[in-house]
């Protein structure tokens, strides 16, 4: 597995396949959960309006500057592990550096798609267990990891 799932995400330049056994995982096969969340674009700051009761309509400025909100991005990874031990090790360190990012950022690179975006971590939505824990071998299990990118890049 090493050789498909190595390089695809990196976060502040750590492989987390190599170093935590994690990748992007979608809920059901053919599923594009996670390219739907990179890819949608953050909305539109509003512009200022001016509404006089006189007048129809509203009225804007001449010369009108777009920007965009912060937008939220909500990824499903997995964890795979062959003991109980190493996947609760991982899991608990992934989760960890999640938080804590490299003074508070994440810096998540996706080669595949020539995208960088810069993030922080905001909630872990939802965990689903794979297997079960309290048995001994192979372990998997997925979660949901909503980010929040304050500057984004689309």
């Amino acid at each position: 597995m090493a050789d498909i799932l190595s390089g695809l995400v990196l976060v502040n330049g750590t492989d987390i396949w190599t170093e935590y056994g994690v990748f992007l995982v979608e809920d059901r096969r053919g599923g594009m959960e996670n390219l739907t969340a990179i890819l949608t674009p953050s909305k539109a700051k509003k512009d200022t309006a001016v509404d006089i009761r006189e007048e129809h309509g509203e009225k804007y400025s001449a010369v009108l500057t777009p920007r965009n909100e912060a937008r939220d991005v909500t990824l499903n990874f997995a964890l795979f592990n062959r003991t109980k031990a190493g996947w609760m090790r991982q899991y608990f360190a992934f989760v960890n550096f999640l938080k804590q990012g490299k003074d508070g950022w994440l810096d998540i690179s996706l080669p595949q798609l020539g995208l960088q975006l810069r993030l922080k971590y905001a909630d872990c939505t939802k965990f689903t267990p794979l297997t079960y824990l309290w048995r001994e071998g192979v372990h998997a299990g997925k979660f949901k990891v909503k980010l929040r990118e304050p500057v984004p890049v689309i």
